[in-house]
């Protein structure tokens, strides 16, 4: 019995000896021929016989052999279960806890009994978002953490600046988004528009309108409100 558990010990540390042999020789490899790649992150096993994951820059995926010789970058798709792979990894990599959400750095827009949760990054520049936040409107018993994420110019910034120092933040947000009424010039601490913006980098949020749901469900662009209450109501479709 002691001889058994010791031949499962030395093969365990056999196989993790080769794991960490085969994981630097990528990095060697990939490193030496790919100079981009000099940083990798991570290296494991894909769900795939004989192809292994990189991940660089926190959430960029790319494939490769044991030997580090090719280099395969697209999606790996399960065809028997119909997953794609790749897309689900990047998805828990970029994932957002709902509740770890810094909403003292946004401000609530509420409808009804406000019972329903929801986040969301925009850009008032976006036009995508004002459509969307006109649609919106046909949601009711619902509490919306808006998160000011001025990415797309310098006059972005200006109007979120105003937004956010405005005496009702979300009147002058919706008569803006929805009215196309601007924001009275004013003037606060508006360090708030620059954390959304790294967290938002930390992330990966490249895009507005970016949905958040309290289950996690993070949906980047905008959607029509029907899909937005079935969302809400735990469906994805």
């Amino acid at each position: 019995m002691k001889s058994t558990k010791i031949a499962m010990l030395a093969t365990a540390l056999l196989l993790a000896l080769n794991a960490s042999a085969q994981e630097a020789t990528i990095r060697k490899n990939l490193a030496e021929r790919i100079p981009q790649l000099q940083k990798i992150d991570e290296v494991g096993k894909s769900a795939m016989p004989g192809l292994y994951e990189i991940r660089v820059n926190g959430t960029e995926i790319y494939y490769t052999d044991a030997e580090g010789n090719f280099l395969l970058q697209g999606n790996l798709i399960d065809t028997k279960l119909r997953r794609n792979l790749t897309e689900e990894r990047v998805d828990k990599l970029t994932a957002i806890s709902f509740d770890a959400l810094p909403f003292k750095d946004s401000f609530s827009i509420v409808r009804g009994n406000g019972k329903r949760k929801l986040a969301v990054f925009e850009d008032p520049n976006c036009g995508y978002c004002k459509r969307f936040e006109r649609d919106l409107q046909k949601v009711d018993n619902i509490t919306i953490s808006m998160f000011l994420y001025p990415i797309l110019s310098a006059d972005s910034n200006e109007k979120s600046k105003h937004i956010w120092c405005a005496k009702d933040k979300a009147k002058a947000w919706q008569d803006w988004m929805v009215r196309d009424k601007p924001a009275a010039v004013a003037s606060c601490d508006t360090s708030a528009l620059e954390r959304n913006t790294e967290i938002g980098r930390k992330h990966k949020i490249t895009g507005t309108p970016t949905l958040i749901f309290a289950d996690g469900t993070r949906v980047p662009g905008a959607i029509a409100a029907a899909q937005v209450e079935k969302y809400l109501a735990g469906g994805k479709n």
